[in-house]
């Protein structure tokens, strides 16, 4: 059985958080111990001269997780850029054996854990040692939910978000749409369209504002 998904995008901004804490928040209503880990975060929130990693932060908020979000993010950058020029700025590089003895930490506490990424799936992490995104997801043997926007342009970057997955031996087990209005037809064109031209379902699609994240119940199973 699978330990965890990771929640990409097809870039940034597209709501990866905000899906990924439904996501947490849900699994934890249905009776899973879930967790929530991110390999690196940049843009860092400081609160009372504190760093504070906002994502995670928010994450665990939402999901009722009381824990220490510092202890769920590898890498932690006050800049808010992609994570490789972060690091060079603050001479931390991000390594791949950090995240996956964080993540194997991570593991142990829950029985379940959603990761989020950083940015879209071809975010670079450190370019002299060429870690991309792609390579933290396999080495962490997980399979990927892409997050997409409902609106005008989603077609090509979904296609070609499930395709550079693909291309790169990574199983993209669903996509779910941010921001979708069941009334607007373009969002409904886009929702087929997409399942259509990639051949992955639309598993989810998430409204402007939502609290609550639907129609998960069938791949919830499966966990």
């Amino acid at each position: 059985m699978p330990k965890g998904i990771f929640i990409t995008a097809t870039g940034t901004d597209v709501g990866k958080t905000y899906v990924s804490a439904l996501i947490v928040k849900k699994m934890r209503e249905l009776g899973y111990n879930c967790g929530y880990f991110k390999p690196a975060l940049s843009g860092a929130e400081i609160i009372n001269n504190k760093l504070v990693p906002g994502d995670c932060n928010y994450v665990f908020k939402q999901a009722g997780i009381t824990l220490d979000p510092l202890n769920y993010v590898s890498y932690i950058y006050k800049e808010a850029v992609s994570p490789h020029l972060a690091a060079e700025i603050e001479n931390n590089p991000v390594k791949l054996d950090k995240i996956l003895s964080d993540f194997n930490r991570i593991k142990t506490e829950f029985d379940y854990v959603v990761v989020e990424g950083a940015g879209g799936i071809a975010c670079p992490f450190n370019i002299k040692e060429k870690l991309m995104l792609q390579d933290i997801i396999k080495a962490l043997n997980l399979d990927i939910i892409i997050v997409a926007s409902a609106a005008l342009g989603t077609i090509n970057s979904t296609l070609l978000t499930v395709e550079y997955a693909k291309n790169h031996g990574i199983n993209v087990k669903g996509i779910i749409l941010n921001n979708y209005d069941e009334n607007n037809l373009m969002h409904k064109d886009n929702k087929k369209q997409i399942e259509t031209l990639t051949k992955v379902k639309v598993i989810s699609t998430v409204p402007n504002n939502a609290k609550t994240i639907e129609n998960l119940s069938e791949y919830f199973k499966e966990v």
